[in-house]
């Protein structure tokens, strides 16, 4: 056991700005005997103690300090402190009396702390002598230090190379602002290093640090190296393909760019068909006249010097595609064809026959058609491809002409009208030469043509003369006539349609009158009509009495059909009676 009094405190206390800082007071006294007094004391800027609390037996004391309102005792003594401020940073002293065991104290530093200093701002700037980057800290407390780093690497200060100056300032809130500066010589190989700063600082006793978002420097250098490319590859450039250029060069920054054509001994300016400041020439719609040598010229405008490189444009095409007929006289129907196609181009090419509806025929630069007739599509087309240069293709379509005396293909026979209708007969026929079309009656004719076909349409009324001779159409060429003829045809059902309604309209008036007849006859029975032979009276006669019924019946029907006007006991009566 020990024999004399022990006071043992932390060495440190760290606490976060407006936390509470508890200092803790541990003591021992040998014989278990008690303290006569416990005092706090802290050590100002002079170094002097300014006592905070006298604690006895009897009672605690609190002196009048700028930490009164701030300060407070725990049962075990520990000194606490609340509301921590950057200005609290200072020692702290113990100080314990023990009788005739005598007089023991011990101390603790309290330090203050933010939770992290506010993230590194960081710049880069080229100067002479190169400063790279500059590094800022704010409102940090206690003040961190900056480190710097490239590629990951940290560097360190060197005489006349590398130099890291820095700067603290203590801010009006207690809090510090670190900024530090980077000096170092750069070179080309230095355009892709990326540097960044670290702040270090102290946390609950901790060694922290804190890392800035990399920078590249922007640095200056001229042009050693020149490209000129084509974009798509040359190889595989064809004939109406848009080409573009692209000139680079490894200098910053890029230098002033000059394209050119080579035309025989000469170089032709292309420059103002290129993109302004871009490297770039594009080339639209290209043909064989676009092959050649083309050159890219840089100008560094620093130190005016130039580099220079050339490329060749190679564009394939596919020219003179045509197609030769055996025999080229003229062709009759039944005739037979030979089509013979050829073009020329730099690369090999392959054939084939295709007819109007792209169907494939056969392969190869000859296609033999036999059997010619005016049916048939006599139209094929002859594609001509180039297999090393996809997409390289022509196509070179040909009609062969088949003569031949017109032949009717179709024509509105039989043709079944009503009389006084308006109708339309058609005539359709095939020929080459193209024919003409005639009609054997007038009328309102329209005439289409489509190649070897024409088609012709009468507009025209029907009459008994028509029906009787019917139309003929004639078509002619200077090979030869062909005529048919349109035979019309009176619709029977029609006419006895129309003939039954006229029936069916005499049978209802022949039975109205005789109901007449029949009630003319009731009255005379009954004596109501004077119709003796002494008192006999013309019906017809307009002077006629008002009261007495007139009536008068013509017909022009036959003698059967009047037969029909009968009296009420059915026999038939004379006109007079009737």
């Amino acid at each position: 056991a020990a024999s004399k009094l022990e006071i043992s405190m932390p060495p440190v206390v760290e606490v976060e700005v407006g936390g509470t800082a508890r200092i803790e007071c541990n003591f021992y006294i040998p014989e278990n005997a008690s303290y006569t007094y416990i005092d706090w004391f802290y050590v100002d800027r002079s170094n002097k103690q300014v006592r905070l609390y006298h604690v006895t037996a009897s009672g605690v004391l609190e002196d009048d300090t700028d930490y009164k309102k701030r300060l407070s005792l725990g049962e075990d003594k520990a000194l606490s402190i609340s509301a921590v401020t950057l200005q609290d940073p200072r020692t702290f002293v113990c100080q314990v009396g023990a009788g005739s065991y005598g007089v023991g104290e011990n101390s603790t530093e309290l330090s203050v702390y933010r939770r992290l200093p506010a993230n590194p701002a960081l710049c880069s700037r080229l100067s002479l002598p190169p400063q790279i980057a500059r590094c800022v800290s704010k409102n940090s407390f206690p003040p961190p230090n900056i480190t710097w780093h490239k590629n990951g690497e940290q560097l360190h200060a060197q005489d006349n190379q590398v130099t890291m100056p820095s700067t603290l300032t203590r801010e009006s809130s207690g809090l510090y602002t670190v900024s530090s500066a980077l000096y170092a010589p750069v070179t080309r190989q230095d355009r892709h290093s990326r540097y960044h700063c670290t702040v270090h600082y102290w946390l609950r006793g901790q060694r922290r640090a804190l890392d800035s978002q990399p920078v590249q420097v922007n640095i200056f250098y001229p042009a050693e190296n020149l490209k000129l490319k084509v974009m798509p590859s040359s190889t595989l450039v064809k004939e109406g393909d848009n080409v573009t250029l692209v000139c680079e060069a490894d200098g910053n920054p890029q230098p002033v760019f000059s394209f050119f054509k080579k035309n025989l001994d000469e170089w032709q300016d292309l420059t103002s068909l290129a993109e302004p400041d871009s490297g770039i020439l594009r080339l639209h719609d290209v043909n064989k006249t676009s092959n050649g040598t083309y050159k890219c010229q840089s100008l560094d405008l620093d130190d005016l010097s130039q580099i220079e490189k050339d490329v060749d444009l190679v564009v394939n095409y596919i020219e003179g595609v045509h197609v030769k007929m055996e025999p080229s006289s003229t062709l009759r129907e039944g005739d037979s064809v030979m089509l013979s196609c050829d073009a020329y181009s730099p690369v090999g090419l392959k054939y084939q026959w295709r007819d109007d509806k792209g169907k494939k025929l056969v392969e190869g630069n000859q296609l033999f058609v036999k059997n010619l007739t005016f049916e048939k599509s006599n139209t094929f087309s002859c594609k001509v491809m180039a297999p090393s240069v996809p997409g390289l293709e022509q196509s070179k379509k040909v009609s062969v002409a088949v003569e031949g005396k017109p032949r009717i293909v179709a024509i509105s026979s039989p043709l079944y009208v009503r009389q006084d209708e308006v109708i339309n007969l058609t005539c359709k026929a095939i020929a080459f030469p193209p024919p003409t079309v005639q009609w054997s009656i007038n009328g309102t004719a329209h005439e289409y043509v489509d190649n070897q076909h024409v088609a012709s349409n009468l507009t025209v009324r029907v009459s008994h003369d028509l029906v009787r001779a019917g139309a003929l159409c004639r078509v002619s060429n200077r090979l030869g006539v062909s005529e048919e003829r349109i035979q019309l045809v009176v619709d029977q059902k029609s006419t006895a349609e129309s003939q039954g309604v006229i029936i069916v309209a005499i049978i209802v008036a022949i039975l109205v009158v005789a109901v007449l007849g029949a009630v003319i006859y009731f009255l005379h029975k009954k004596g109501k009509l004077p119709c003796g032979r002494a008192g006999k009276q013309d019906i017809t006669k307009p002077e006629a009495r008002k009261d007495k019924i007139v009536v008068e019946v013509k017909s022009d029907k036959l003698p059967e059909e009047a037969g029909l006007l009968q009296g009420a006991n059915g026999e038939k009566r004379a006109a007079a009676d009737q």
